[in-house]
């Protein structure tokens, strides 16, 4: 692989593991992120495997941020192959307690980060006839209690996705809308809770997931492969299938699953 790609939310978790993944097969790679700090330490680490690389500090949900990411990969390299739209939050708060800013929070980066990064790139791609990829959820196929937030911003990544690659079809450009499951990344325990706060700590059993690493294997393959979605985990390919099939009966699967968790609904 003799690419560029510009990863966003590259410090952590799934992005972090895509950034090292895509770079041992030979991509170059520019990643983004927030913490100065996280993302030197990213950076030690893909120089460390001789990668080739940049980064770029900054809020993928403020258009300006967006707009110098793809700026900068295009100085640094004079391409994009691939975009990866990674950078996303997390909430757990029931509709009824949370603030309303924290949906709009969720939604400017889950949501306009991912259009404002793709409408910088799309130039670039169009040129390389290259791939975007959605970093969705299987909270954008299956609307899950406690996240009305992040399953909205999902569900609306979703179908932005889904018409542009319709109208990239033409031109050869992919589209890849990738559904992890529930993996183990730093995504659950920076969720926001109803006042905004960060949890930083996971209701869930995170050892007994996908890793952040598998993930980042499999998506390098559905890119080569120009797949048009992944959906990965047995559970969440099964949520996938039976909440297209017997939605009412999902409705009360997925409510007595969440109402499991300590403190949920």
């Amino acid at each position: 692989m003799n690419n560029v790609v510009l990863i966003t939310g590259g410090t952590s978790g799934i992005g972090r593991a895509c950034a090292l993944e895509f770079g041992r097969a030979g991509a170059s790679v520019v990643i983004t992120g927030r913490d100065a700090a996280k993302l030197a330490a990213t950076a030690a680490e893909l120089a460390a495997a001789g990668i080739a690389h940049r980064t770029v500090q900054g809020d993928v949900g403020v258009l300006a941020d967006a707009n110098r990411a793809v700026a900068d990969t295009i100085a640094a390299f004079g391409r994009l192959d691939v975009l990866i739209n990674n950078a996303g939050l997390s909430m757990r708060a029931k509709f009824a307690d949370v603030d309303v800013q924290v949906l709009e929070q969720l939604m400017q980066t889950n949501f306009f980060g991912t259009v404002y990064v793709t409408k910088a790139a799309l130039p670039h791609l169009l040129a390389s006839k290259g791939t975007i990829v959605g970093m969705s959820s299987i909270a954008g196929y299956r609307g899950l209690p406690g996240r009305t937030g992040y399953s909205a911003s999902k569900f609306a990544m979703n179908g932005f996705l889904e018409a542009l690659r319709t109208e990239l079809l033409p031109q050869g450009v992919n589209v890849l809308t990738a559904a992890p499951g529930f993996t183990a990344s730093n995504i659950r325990h920076t969720a926001l809770l109803a006042n905004g706060q960060t949890q930083n700590e996971t209701p869930r059993n995170e050892g007994s997931m996908m890793t952040s690493e598998e993930v980042a294997q499999h998506l390098r393959r559905a890119v080569a492969q120009r797949q048009r979605t992944m959906v990965l985990t047995g559970e969440g390919k099964l949520v996938v299938f039976l909440n297209k099939w017997l939605p009412g009966l999902m409705d009360k699967v997925v409510l007595n699953k969440f109402r499991k968790e300590e403190g949920e609904l």
